[in-house]
């Protein structure tokens, strides 16, 4: 459904593969449930050995199609981008505002919370 369950907000020259450790880390505990993780080709590698030995569960890695010119729709990769643009749509985080990290995590929590209560009032 591309709703947020975990976030984590680090500085931009941090690799994605080690931020990803972060957001797992901090995932384990209150989802003990999980089973598949999908993501990009960015986190190939050893994150994948990693989930499954620390986590036990699969991490699904979404690659594009050498053979596709242009724009194809990948995959569970619609529900990333479309989470992006609904947060996108909070002028809060429509860019970098904030100076602590801490801060713009809470405001993602945020409107994540408002677009889960805005589904459940319908």
């Amino acid at each position: 459904m591309g709703l947020l369950l975990r976030v984590v907000v680090h500085p931009a020259n941090f690799q994605d593969r080690d931020g990803a450790l972060l957001v797992l880390c901090r995932l384990l505990p209150d989802f003990p449930r999980l089973q598949v993780i999908w993501a990009d080709g960015g986190y190939a590698g050893q994150l994948v050995a990693w989930v499954l030995t620390a986590l036990f569960c699969t991490l699904v890695i979404i690659k594009r199609s050498d053979d596709v010119k242009g724009f194809s729709v990948l995959p569970r990769r619609w529900a990333v981008e479309r989470t992006f643009a609904w947060l996108g749509g909070y002028r809060r985080l429509s860019k970098d505002y904030e100076a602590l990290p801490r801060v713009s995590e809470a405001f993602i929590y945020a409107a994540m919370t408002h677009l889960m209560l805005h589904r459940l009032a319908h």
